[in-house]
């Protein structure tokens, strides 16, 4: 395989649905009254769930192309503090937000100006190759997290 395959796989997974539900699916059809619902039992609402991997994607895109990148609190701002958006329009921008964050992964992915493999220069090690993957592993793991929350709402078809 090529470096521009292997480039153009990288870009194409960050939104296939070929071992798992995408993201456009996941969160297709939440009502607005169960966006804000985190079912008993489980610590999270599809907002939160939502708002955190847009949160995320977002602080790693940053990371990748910020030199003066800054570091974020962990919990505090991965993660929203309501279970509820804080708006009715609040929901259709983090959707808004995490494909256009995840078309400039993308297209960072598909540049051959940049090494896959090479230590960012502000980061302690970390590879583009690394926070690829990074953001491809930690969505799959929150997308499934939706899913159980959708099921366990009862909105999951």
């Amino acid at each position: 395989m090529s470096e521009s395959e292997i480039r153009s796989h990288l870009a194409r997974a960050l939104d296939w649905d070929e071992a798992h539900a995408s993201f456009d699916r996941v969160i297709d059809g939440i009502a607005p009254g169960f966006r804000g619902r985190a079912p008993a039992g489980l610590p999270y609402s599809p907002w939160q769930l939502l708002e955190h991997l847009r949160l995320t994607q977002e602080d790693i895109l940053d990371f990748c192309r910020n030199p003066d990148y800054h570091e974020r609190r962990w919990p505090d701002e991965y993660w929203p503090a309501s279970p509820e958006p804080p708006d009715a329009d609040a929901w259709e921008r983090s959707i808004a937000a995490v494909r256009r964050d995840r078309e400039a992964l993308a297209r960072l992915a598909k540049d051959p100006s940049l090494d896959l493999t090479a230590p960012l220069p502000h980061g302690s090690g970390q590879t583009l190759l690394r926070e690829l993957l990074l953001v491809l592993d930690h969505t799959a793991y929150h997308l499934g997290e939706l899913v159980v929350v959708r099921r366990a709402l009862g909105i999951w078809r």
